[in-house]
């Protein structure tokens, strides 16, 4: 598929007063729109109208709602399978275990901080069916590929001899997921970091991984979580 470049906006019909791009504000108010009325009552227009630009400005920015609804979802996945080739570059000498905590941890964080909880929508029927979503899905894929991979590392051999491996990762990856549930639950809540950890250890329960191996595991990835996050981390008590 491709990525269809962006085009400088024309002037604002109302004067900007924040210090985003106009395309990170259309991104913002379109998440917002979406979100809470649904992506099919939200027009062009109005999102044009919230940002404070004229509609054809938007789209020099975006082809329609379809584009702009793709990078949306993409943030919420993108983040974390950016994060992959590096979590994975620390092994040796870290073991799979602290790896696969480690991307619960940062997958949840891309999660719990994507704007207004915009992973709920990849549930929409357009997004589960039309083409112009293949590049969301395939990296939704390559994310429930990567949990696969990780967890065929570490789970047991009961785990192994009962599921099979694809089904493995989407098990894991539906289980990060819940983090969606929450915040459309309670839009105001914050994830706090003992969530994170509680999640990050249920997904290494369910590949069948020891309980010392899990404490082991968890005060390391939290520790180096804080090289993977632009922003720093409460250490565990």
């Amino acid at each position: 598929m491709t990525t269809r470049r962006s085009r400088p906006g024309r002037p604002r019909h109302v004067p900007d007063s924040g210090t985003a791009s106009p395309r990170d504000q259309i991104l913002d108010a379109s998440a917002r729109l979406f979100v809470s009325q649904g992506f099919a009552a939200t027009s062009t227009r109005e999102i044009a109208d919230q940002v404070g630009i004229r509609q054809a400005s938007l789209y020099y920015h975006f082809a329609g709602k379809d584009e702009i609804l793709v990078e949306l979802l993409r943030k919420s996945v993108r983040p974390t399978t950016d994060k992959v080739e590096k979590i994975l570059g620390q092994v040796p000498p870290l073991d799979y275990e602290t790896a696969l905590y480690l991307l619960v941890l940062v997958d949840v964080r891309t999660l719990a901080d994507v704007p207004h909880n915009v992973g709920m929508l990849y549930q929409l029927p357009d997004v589960t069916n039309g083409e112009v979503y293949n590049e969301f899905r395939d990296e939704r894929e390559e994310l429930a590929d990567h949990y696969a991979d990780i967890a065929s590392q570490v789970a047991s051999e009961t785990v192994l001899a009962t599921v099979p491996k694809k089904q493995l990762g989407d098990l894991l990856i539906q289980l990060v997921e819940g983090v969606i549930n929450m915040r459309t639950e309670d839009p105001d809540r914050h994830i706090p970091c003992s969530e994170a950890w509680a999640i990050a250890a249920s997904c290494l329960r369910v590949c069948g991984v020891s309980q010392d191996r899990i404490d082991a595991a968890s005060p390391v990835a939290i520790d180096m979580l804080q090289d993977f996050l632009e922003d720093k981390v409460p250490q565990p008590a």
